[in-house]
C-alpha cells in the first residue's frame, strides 16, 4: 500500500516579551469601568490567548471553522445554531439583514437597498440606547427602517400589538442596564406578541452574556451578545438562534457583512473562551473579585464625604459585585464627577464606571482589576479627598454644566477627561 506523505504542523515560536505602553508611548490605564469598549473590554483569558497564538500561523477552511463554532455556541446556548461575528454591534446589523433577505443571494447583494423587501423593525422607545453608537443606527446600517413603539417610560402591549404592519420584518428587544428599567414590555410578552404576527424577535443581549440560554429558552429567534466582555474572549460577537436565520446572517459575508468579518484567530480565541466559560473557570474567579470589592469598601469607610457600598448590577444580577462610591459635596469638598475626573487625570489613569456621576456616584468594577490595583484606587481616592479645598473647588468649577454624557459620550474630544499627548 502506498503511503501518502505527511506534513507536521509548524512549530510555535517563543513569544517575544513586549510592553505596549512603552513601545507605543501609550498612557497606562487602570480599568475600573468593567467591560467598556472604550478601554479595551476585558482581560482576555490565557486559554484564549494561547489558542489564538496557536491558530495564527495556520490556515483553515473558514466555512468549516465557522461550522465548528456554530456547534459549540448551539451546545452552550440551547439554540439551533450559532455564528461568530466581529462584535455584537455587527451581529445586530447582520441579524436585521438576515431577517430581510434570508439566504436569497440577489437580495443579499442588493442591500442596503431594500426595494421590494419587508424592511421595518419595531423597537420600544425605552430600548433606543447608545452603547457608543445608537442601536437604531445599527438597524439602519442594514438598510432597514426603524419604527419606535411607546414612550421613553412605557410601552403598552396593545400599542405594540397595533404597531405591526405588512412591512414589519423583525422586532428588536434590548437587554441592558442602559435601557429604561420600568414600564417596558417583558421579553416573554414581547416574543408572544411578535410571533402572533409571524415576526421574528432579535434580542440585543449586549454584555449580559450569562442570560443567553435563558433568552433562547424564552423564544427569541436571534440573540446577539459580546464575546469579549464577560466571556473574556478576543473582540468578537456571539449570535445564537434559529438555524435558518443564522445561515442567513452568515450568508451576509457575501454582502454587507464583508466589512464586518472576523478572522481565524478571533473565532478560535472565542471558542477557547466559551469552553472555559462552560468549564466554570470564569465563574471560579468571582470569589476573588468579591473579596477585592469588600476590602475596597472597607478602606473607604472613614473618608469624609465618601460612602462606599456593595451593589449588584441591573437588569439581571450578573454574579459579580461592584463597589458604589457616593460623594457628598458638602463634606468631601467635591462632586462625584470631579472625583471621577481626577482619578482619570492621574498617572496611571483610573477609568471608573461613571455613567451616574451627575447623580452623585460612580461604580468600581473588579472584573479586570488586580488586588494591587484595587488598593491603588482606594489610596488615590483618599489622597484626592484630602487635597486643599481650593484645589477641589477649582475642578468642580471647570466641570460646571457638564453631565455624565459629556464624560462618556464625548470622551475623545473632551480634554479634561481624555487627556494625553
Amino acid at each position: 500500500m502506498r503511503h501518502l506523505p505527511t506534513l507536521a504542523c509548524p512549530k510555535k515560536e517563543e513569544p517575544v516579551s513586549r510592553d505596549p505602553y512603552e513601545d507605543y508611548h501609550l498612557r497606562r490605564v487602570v480599568n475600573a469601568s468593567g467591560t467598556l469598549t472604550a478601554y479595551g473590554q476585558s482581560v482576555i483569558l490565557p486559554a484564549a490567548v494561547e489558542a489564538m497564538a496557536a491558530a495564527a500561523p495556520l490556515f483553515f477552511e473558514m466555512d468549516q471553522l465557522h461550522g465548528r463554532a456554530s456547534q459549540l455556541i448551539a451546545r452552550l446556548s440551547g439554540a439551533e445554531a450559532g455564528f461568530v461575528t466581529s462584535c455584537a454591534a455587527a451581529g445586530l446589523t447582520l441579524g436585521v439583514a438576515a431577517c430581510m433577505t434570508g439566504t436569497d443571494p440577489g437580495q443579499i447583494a442588493q442591500l442596503p437597498d431594500t426595494s421590494g423587501m419587508k424592511d421595518e423593525v419595531l423597537i420600544q422607545l425605552g430600548h433606543c440606547v447608545d452603547y457608543g453608537a445608537p442601536v437604531t443606527q445599527g438597524i439602519r446600517l442594514a438598510g432597514a427602517k426603524v419604527k419606535t413603539v411607546g414612550t421613553v417610560n412605557g410601552t403598552a402591549r396593545r400599542l405594540f400589538d397595533a404597531s405591526f404592519s405588512p412591512q414589519t420584518v423583525a422586532a428588536m428587544y434590548v437587554v441592558s442596564h442602559h435601557t429604561v428599567q420600568y414600564g417596558q414590555l417583558p421579553l416573554e410578552a414581547f416574543v408572544d406578541t411578535a410571533h402572533a404576527h409571524g415576526v421574528p424577535v432579535i434580542v440585543d443581549l449586549a454584555a449580559e452574556e450569562h442570560m443567553l440560554p435563558q433568552v433562547i429558552a424564552a423564544g427569541a429567534d436571534l440573540v446577539i451578545c459580546s464575546g469579549h466582555k464577560h466571556f473574556r474572549g478576543p473582540t468578537s460577537g456571539v449570535m445564537a438562534g434559529r438555524r435558518d436565520l443564522i445561515q442567513a446572517a452568515y450568508a451576509q459575508n457575501r454582502g454587507i457583512g464583508r466589512g464586518m468579518k472576523i478572522g481565524k484567530e478571533g473565532i478560535i480565541g472565542l471558542m477557547a473562551a466559551l469552553e472555559a466559560w462552560d468549564s466554570g473557570y470564569v465563574q471560579a474567579q468571582q470569589e476573588a473579585e468579591k473579596a477585592r470589592v469588600l476590602r475596597f469598601v472597607a478602606r473607604l469607610r472613614d473618608v469624609a464625604g465618601v460612602t462606599a457600598e456593595v451593589v449588584w448590577p441591573a437588569p439581571d444580577p450578573f454574579p459579580i459585585m461592584r463597589a458604589k462610591v457616593s460623594v457628598d459635596p458638602a463634606h468631601a469638598g467635591l462632586t462625584a464627577m470631579a472625583l471621577s475626573v481626577l482619578l482619570a487625570e492621574g498617572d496611571p489613569t483610573v477609568k471608573t464606571r461613571g455613567h451616574h456621576v451627575d447623580e452623585g456616584y460612580f461604580l468600581i468594577d473588579p472584573l479586570n482589576l488586580t488586588d494591587a490595583e484595587m488598593d491603588f484606587i482606594a489610596a488615590r481616592i483618599v489622597a484626592i479627598v484630602a487635597q486643599p479645598p481650593q484645589e477641589k473647588a477649582a475642578v468642580v468649577a471647570r466641570l460646571a454644566g457638564l453631565s455624565a454624557a459629556d464624560l462618556w459620550a464625548r470622551q475623545d474630544d473632551w480634554p479634561y477627561f481624555h487627556s494625553g499627548d
